[in-house]
């Protein structure tokens, strides 16, 4: 059974529908009223979900329309999923050996204070893209937030997934989870710079593959009116060369000006159609917010930059056996390298830690994301 037709299966069967599974990969449906009302099905339907559709099986997709009435019907079930589990969570070997290739700090030091055990919970947000230039492509991205340290845990993402589906989840357990709390501004800027870039790295394909084809386009439609406006100067050129002109030829050389500026207005319309029909538009939407609570291992560091110093976690995760990357708390990226301001002790990636264009001046985006505190540009 195909993962669509499983999630059908599961999805109309806890709404009260009766299923048989036939072949090829469909489902013979006996709908109750609310789902025939929802779904737009007779009372007995059969659905396909291959490249081969049962007899007079209807056909469902991801861009089908019975699949867009599927998120009707399922409403807000499973928008917001919490697991708690409980694997073994024994102390990292040779910790400081861990931090020396996981931790990239350009301008201090750090000090390994404790490791100890600890609770986290991780946040992930699950998006779907949809890219449409003058071809289409969609798809799911995950981003995910250790809560207790502010690390985004891109690296070790697909592998914690993978590895709590073979764990048993645990029921409500007392654990006291302390964290500082996300204000929805927080959250609304945090989501603004981390997607974009990721959304892209996930297009960058598609991307590619489109730049190809309009500069393609626009190579054609330059040396097709290269060759109209050659054949119009020589033609001009020709006139030229003669001492005087009767009325007819300062009628064709007139003529011939009012082609080349026409040529010209035809030139800039076409390459104005052509990064029309290339420009691209990208929307993401939320589908789903999943929490893992579960034991880590957490390091504690002291940093020290200059002057000042600051503690920070990390926390060491026993499924994945990785750990986690220092956060950037400007851009939230997933790149490893990491600077410390000196302004307020911020972890930041060196992008974020760079001269002003305007007047050079170096300040970290974090202090202050909206201006240079010294020119306001």
């Amino acid at each position: 059974m195909t993962l669509l037709q499983q999630f059908f299966a599961e999805l109309l069967e806890k709404s009260g529908a009766v299923l048989d599974v036939i072949e090829p990969e469909g489902l013979e449906v006996l709908a109750p009223p609310h789902v025939q009302q929802m779904l737009q099905l007779p009372e007995l339907a059969r659905l396909g979900f291959g490249a081969e559709l049962p007899a007079a099986a209807q056909r469902v997709g991801l861009d089908s329309e019975l699949m867009g009435r599927a998120g009707e019907l399922l409403g807000q079930q499973g928008r917001h999923l919490r697991r708690i589990y409980r694997p073994e969570n024994p102390p990292p070997n040779n910790p400081e050996r861990m931090l020396l290739h996981t931790l990239e700090l350009h301008n201090a030091t750090y000090r390994l204070r404790e490791v100890a055990p600890a609770w986290t919970c991780y946040v992930i947000l699950r998006f779907r893209y949809t890219a449409v230039s003058d071809d289409k492509r969609d798809g799911v991205l995950d981003f995910g937030v250790n809560r207790g340290t502010g690390a985004t845990v891109d690296d070790m993402l697909p592998e914690l997934l993978l590895a709590t589906q073979s764990l048993a989840t645990l029921p409500a357990l007392t654990v006291k989870l302390q964290f500082p709390p996300w204000t929805q501004q927080h959250v609304q800027t945090m989501l603004e710079r981390a997607l974009p870039p990721r959304v892209h790295l996930k297009l960058e394909d598609f991307f590619k593959g489109m730049r190809r084809r309009q500069e393609r386009d626009l190579q054609r439609l330059y040396e097709y009116h290269q060759e109209l406006r050659h054949e119009t100067v020589l033609r001009l050129a020709a006139l030229a060369t003669r001492e005087e002109l009767n009325e007819k030829q300062q009628s064709e050389q007139v003529r011939e000006r009012q082609r080349l500026e026409a040529i010209a207005r035809e030139y800039q319309a076409k390459v104005s159609d052509v990064r029309q029909k290339y420009a691209m538009k990208v929307e993401l939407e939320w589908v789903q917010t999943l929490e893992i609570v579960m034991p880590v291992q957490r390091f504690t560091l002291l940093l020290k930059r200059r002057k000042g110093e600051r503690s920070i976690s990390l926390d060491w995760n026993p499924l994945t056996r990785q750990l986690e990357q220092a956060p950037c708390e400007y851009s939230f990226t997933w790149e490893r390298t990491r600077d410390i301001c000196d302004e307020a002790l911020h972890l930041v990636t060196p992008s974020a830690l760079r001269p002003c264009p305007d007047c050079g001046k170096t300040y970290c985006r974090a202090c202050h994301p909206a201006q240079c505190p010294k020119c306001g540009r």
